[in-house]
């Protein structure tokens, strides 16, 4: 038995439908602008860019029906609503056709967003590491399991408003795709997420606010912000 200094945090992991075992996180990946409509609304060119990828900390993870704070150093928290993957066999260099056979399922997501800290990096050339990868920022849903990509509509509703509505099949780079080009980046293991990116229509939550993403078939990831 290894001693450590002070007790390791426990293992950020996610419920599976049907079965009382969870889902093990290790890495949070991400895929930024990967709807046209959004990416133009970013000041970019869909046509123009291969799929760039940034990355969550594990133990941002937030599961649905969680009461999380506002969080910090922020006035513009936004919704990006996201197909997240989850993968159940590694690799690197996964080719494409056989990029589905490394899927355990999916589930709905929410990559939350301090828009003015990521805003002020663009701006100055910086990382977007603390836009992006603060505490509570990563909203995941149960994992259905499946290796099959969902077919419909992903949509987020900030209280009764609808926000973002958009068809999964819209997405510029499928799931297939995204697993192969970050496979020549990273090893993938057991237990990584990839958020697939969001589709057009991202906004403003404010503190005491119900935040939630629908994905046709999947279970909902939604937050009370406090």
């Amino acid at each position: 038995m290894t001693d450590y200094i002070f007790a390791p945090a426990p293992r950020p992991s996610l419920p599976v439908l049907g079965t009382e075992a969870r889902f093990p996180v290790r890495r949070i990946f991400c895929v930024g602008r990967n709807y046209a409509e959004h990416a133009r609304e970013m000041g970019g060119d869909p046509q123009a860019e291969p799929p760039f990828f940034f990355t969550k900390p594990a133990d941002a993870l937030v599961q649905h029906g969680a009461v999380i704070a506002y969080p910090p150093a922020t006035a513009d928290l936004h919704h990006e609503a996201e197909l997240v993957i989850a993968i159940g066999t590694g690799g690197a260099e996964i080719a494409e056709a056989a990029a589905l056979d490394h899927v355990f399922g999916y589930a709905a997501g929410n990559d939350l967003t301090r828009r003015d800290l990521q805003a002020a990096a663009k701006a100055a050339r910086r990382p977007w590491d603390m836009a992006k990868g603060f505490d509570a920022s990563a909203v995941v849903g149960a994992i259905r399991p499946g290796a099959a990509v969902p077919q419909g509509e992903i949509r987020c509703r900030v209280g009764d408003a609808l926000r973002q509505q958009a068809p999964l099949a819209t997405m510029i780079w499928p799931v297939a795709a995204i697993i192969a080009a970050l496979s020549r980046l990273v090893t993938l293991a057991p237990g990584d997420l990839v958020m697939t990116g969001t589709p057009a229509g991202v906004g403003l939550i404010l503190r005491g606010e119900t935040c939630g993403v629908e994905i046709d078939g999947l279970p909902p990831a939604a937050v009370i912000v406090t």
